[in-house]
């Protein structure tokens, strides 16, 4: 029974991305099509390495370290490395986003400061106002 193959069409429809970003992944190392003419016949092994592709860039991950995990798949014999290495980029990618969390926690803190002292700085300009109204009436 043959494998079964795609187009560029197809990955595009399933993973919903343009060609031109899986021709980019080709252009990369990460997909190996193979070529009928000038038309690009994926396998199903590149639709795997597509979809972990994707996958870890929601992570986060750059095409570099996500190649680098990839490849190991092909040339392990056992997946304890594998799982290691990936351990190790998930520690330094939560690493990562933890610090852009406590950044952005501080930047907002700051920010509500500064409103807060924009609303009490307009207080206090508004009250003389008020009286210089009511004293008028």
């Amino acid at each position: 029974m043959k494998e079964p193959t795609f187009t560029i069409t197809e990955l595009s429809r399933d993973f919903d991305i343009t060609p031109r970003t899986i021709r980019y992944y080709e252009h990369q190392g990460l997909l190996f099509p193979q070529r009928s003419g000038s038309s690009r016949i994926y396998t199903k092994r590149d639709h795997t390495r597509l979809k972990l592709t994707l996958r870890g860039k929601r992570l986060g991950l750059s095409l570099a370290e996500i190649k680098d995990l990839i490849d190991m798949y092909d040339t392990a014999r056992d997946e304890s490395s594998q799982l290691t290495s990936f351990l190790s980029v998930l520690n330094q990618r939560k690493a990562s986003l933890e610090q852009q969390r406590e950044d952005i926690e501080a930047v907002l803190a700051e920010i509500n400061g500064f409103e807060e002292q924009c609303r009490r700085i307009l207080a206090s300009q508004d009250r003389p106002t008020r009286s210089k109204l009511r004293r008028a009436t």
